[in-house]
């Protein structure tokens, strides 16, 4: 059926693909993607044909590309897949705009469940999460992450983060300073 569908992809094993998202994939003649070069690498391991139309859809193109992809689906009938490089789209990637200018303009949005970095973190961190907060990224600056952790400091639940691994050590660091009386899991 027409509309677009928020597909989420592997984040470290092949086999996590559901049957559902890969079938549909297969199917899209169009795949919104953060980056067409990992999009493709990631459909040839999977056996997934290269005859689409990939569109790139990041952060800095977001705004421009939305109504772009709203009017094709419209237009065209289509069907357009929204991934990201790995894992849950719209989870600190970039999404949100389109899904709302779909809803807006009568165009049906279906998610097909996966892998999410979020999840499988909580899952494996031995954390409390019945109650959880997810704040994004942690900004690179130092001043920036130090008004982040101050921010969140008294907030009484599990805390979420994504960090990258270079930064990895410094913010472990700060985040000890920050929050001197809880549990911390890098996962």
């Amino acid at each position: 059926k027409k509309g677009l569908y928020i597909v989420a992809t592997p984040i470290g094993n092949l086999g996590d693909l559901t049957a559902r998202a890969a079938e549909v994939l297969s199917a899209a003649p169009y795949i919104a993607c953060e980056d067409t070069r990992v999009t493709k690498k990631l459909f040839s391991l999977l056996g997934i044909g290269l005859d689409k139309k990939f569109i790139t859809y990041e952060d800095h193109s977001e705004e421009q590309k939305a109504q772009g992809i709203v009017d094709l689906i419209k237009r065209e009938e289509a069907m357009v897949a929204l991934v990201s490089d790995a894992g849950s789209p719209l989870i600190s990637d970039p999404g949100y705009k389109l899904v709302r200018r779909c809803r807006e303009q009568g165009v049906p949005v279906y998610t097909l469940p996966g892998c999410c970095a979020i999840i499988c973190a909580l899952q494996l961190s031995g954390l409390p999460t019945n109650r959880f907060m997810f704040a994004g990224f942690i900004p690179n600056k130092e001043k920036g992450r130090a008004d982040l952790f101050a921010e969140l400091a008294a907030i009484d639940t599990t805390l979420v983060f994504y960090e990258t691994a270079p930064r990895l050590l410094k913010t472990l660091t700060a985040a000890a300073v920050a929050f001197p009386q809880r549990e911390m899991a890098v996962a």
